[in-house]
């Protein structure tokens, strides 16, 4: 039986893609899992992949194509197959019905996804649907149904989901702004300079990419509505610089373990004794995610990409470091997956490759906090009265106030400094 090949969402806030370049063409063979199309998300230039096997019998989109999320781009099924029915629709479907076909991963995503939308009333009323920490926001419903929401500043909590198992639809979001006072417009993300930019002959512009205007939305939301304090500590790293050196003595160069890595791999055991950092802010309540992925900002042409370590906490520190290693090199060669920029639930900034001392890190929303981290330098210090050298790393958590407060922060430094003092635990 033929069936769609979709735009699929791949982030809580992406809205669209750039069909970049079809891989098959019309009457390939195209197995499950195999790459058949490359398109351009906000973040990167990622891989699509089938999900049913068969051949390739129409194209629905062509090559530069902007494509919103749930929509058609093909039709795989047996050679020879009628889809003339399937493709009359084509991609121009009512959005009830692109709504309802949307990918499933959208209803199965963990809570890493973003919370829902703040009330559009000052009044909370009884919510009206089912919550689960199963769905994003705690809410099943399609991704139309959250685009609307989130454009209208809708709490979903309180809209009456209407479909299967009930979940939230586009009409239910309709319904639910016409019964009530009309909602707030969402605040613009990424307001232009106040003050005029020159522009001329001594002037160069340069276009944005849709990364870089990814990363000043993204940005300007955590700097203007997410209230960040900052606790810094300072880490004796030479055990852990011991440790690795007797580690990578161990492995091939392919395999060799990064500095970073055992940061990554060390967060994540902090975060098992502060579950609150592991979470996100939903307006009435705080989200604690069930687990823990950790994310690690990677320099990319344009800007920046998080690629994301699964199960970091319980995940041995050598597929930590085999799993970055290769998301590092697809986000670099601009050929990342989906799957490796999505789930992050804390995330570590890491500069000390460039000589940094020490900064302060912007939180990557939803989360609740970031960690960013300095060069492991040798300076002096006293041990036992007695003036030394020593090698030591500052390390600053960036942390959202909704959610957490400086004494549970420093408590999270302090876990954090005696891992890494204490190395041997990231093997254990």
């Amino acid at each position: 039986m033929a069936e769609f090949i979709v735009m699929p969402k791949l982030g809580f806030d992406m809205r669209e893609a750039v069909l970049v370049s079809w891989l098959k063409q019309v009457g390939d063979p195209v197995e499950k899992g195999e790459v058949v199309a490359e398109i351009e998300s906000d973040k990167a230039t990622l891989e699509l992949e089938a999900l049913v096997s068969g051949t390739l019998l129409k194209q629905l989109e062509e090559e530069g194509s902007v494509v919103p999320v749930g929509a058609n781009l093909a039709i795989v099924g047996e050679e020879g197959e009628d889809i003339s029915s399937m493709a009359s629709s084509g991609n121009g479907k009512a959005p009830a019905q692109a709504e309802e076909e949307a990918p499933k991963a959208d209803a199965a995503a963990e809570t890493t996804s973003a919370p829902a939308a703040a009330p559009a009333t000052t009044a909370a009323p009884e919510a009206a649907t089912a919550v689960s920490a199963e769905f994003p926001g705690g809410v099943k419903a399609t991704p139309v149904a959250r685009r609307m929401a989130e454009d209208r500043n809708v709490d979903l909590r309180q809209v009456n989901g209407t479909g299967p198992d009930g979940r939230v639809r586009r009409s239910d979001v309709e319904a639910f702004l016409a019964s009530g006072p009309t909602a707030a417009p969402a605040p613009q993300a990424a307001p232009r300079p106040v003050t005029a930019v020159p522009t001329g002959p001594e002037t160069t512009e340069i276009s944005t990419s849709r990364l870089r205007q990814a990363i000043a939305r993204r940005m300007t939301e955590s700097k203007t509505t997410v209230p960040h304090f900052y606790v810094t500590s300072d880490i004796d790293m030479a055990p852990a610089l011991a440790l690795r050196k007797q580690i990578n003595a161990l492995l091939p160069e392919e395999q060799k373990v990064t500095v970073n890595d055992m940061i990554v791999k060390a967060a994540a055991l902090a975060l098992q004794e502060f579950p609150n950092l592991n979470a996100a802010f939903a307006g009435d309540k705080i989200v604690r995610h069930n687990r823990i992925h950790v994310g690690t900002a990677v320099a990319v042409e344009g800007g920046l990409l998080t690629i994301v370590q699964k199960n970091t906490n319980i995940a041995p520190l050598a597929q930590i470091a085999a799993d970055n290693r290769a998301m590092i090199a697809r986000a670099r060669s601009g050929k990342v997956k989906p799957e490796d920029v999505e789930g992050s639930t804390f995330t570590v900034s890491n500069l000390g490759a460039y000589d940094v001392d020490s900064f302060v890190a912007i939180i990557n929303p939803p989360d609740a906090a970031i960690l960013a981290v300095g060069s492991a330098q040798q300076v002096p210090v006293v041990v036992d009265g007695q003036l030394a050298v020593g090698t030591r790393m500052k390390a600053t958590i960036s942390a959202d106030h909704r959610v957490t407060d400086g004494a549970e922060a420093a408590r999270f430094m302090q876990a954090l400094k005696g891992i890494l003092e204490q190395p041997l635990r990231l093997l254990i």
